[in-house]
């Protein structure tokens, strides 16, 4: 299995001007409030990523270089737990459950219908960073089954044909209108 490169170039595509541009900074502040030991690793990493919307190799090496740990390891950290991301994410982040009740209860139909409707595949963001499309094995509301949530609201009972008006609900569509 091939290796995850931790900045891949086709999806940075054009954004390298915006990394150029990081204002690092804020760290030495979130270091010296959060870091004490190795053990505070996580909550660092945590506070790094709410602050720049993900961990871009600057900012993972800066944090290295702030807390004197190895690179590696703070890369191994930010790679090992699912909660950080090395790219930019989407302002709006919505998940697919894929997990057993609602595979059963038609859930690869509604991720196929979010992918046209949004016109990107699970595990990507659009070029817009409008969007970010992620598929996970539990929402815990499988009563509600097939089910996906956006940003932290939850959509249930869905069918194909209810993402689109789940995705304009929040503007899911393009369509920033308040016409509700």
């Amino acid at each position: 299995m091939p290796r995850r490169v931790l900045t891949p170039k086709r999806e940075l595509e054009g954004r390298e001007a915006e990394d150029a541009t990081l204002d690092l900074a804020p760290l030495a502040q979130i270091v010296a409030a959060r870091y004490v030991s190795s053990g505070d690793l996580i909550p660092v990493l945590q506070s790094a990523q709410r602050q720049f919307g993900y961990l871009p190799d600057e900012v993972v090496t800066e944090i290295a270089r702030l807390t004197g740990l190895p690179a590696s390891r703070v890369y191994g950290v930010v790679t090992f737990y699912a909660q950080f991301s090395t790219t930019p994410s989407g302002r709006h982040k919505i998940r697919v459950c894929q997990g057993t009740a609602c595979h059963v209860r038609g859930g690869h139909g509604v991720l196929r219908a979010v992918e046209s409707e949004l016109g990107i595949k699970a595990g990507t963001t659009g070029d817009d960073l409008e969007h970010t499309l992620e598929t996970v094995a539990c929402l815990g509301a499988c009563s509600l089954a097939p089910v996906m949530t956006v940003d932290s609201q939850y959509f249930g009972k869905l069918t194909g044909a209810k993402v689109a008006a789940a995705l304009e609900q929040i503007g899911g569509d393009g369509d920033e209108s308040d016409d509700d």
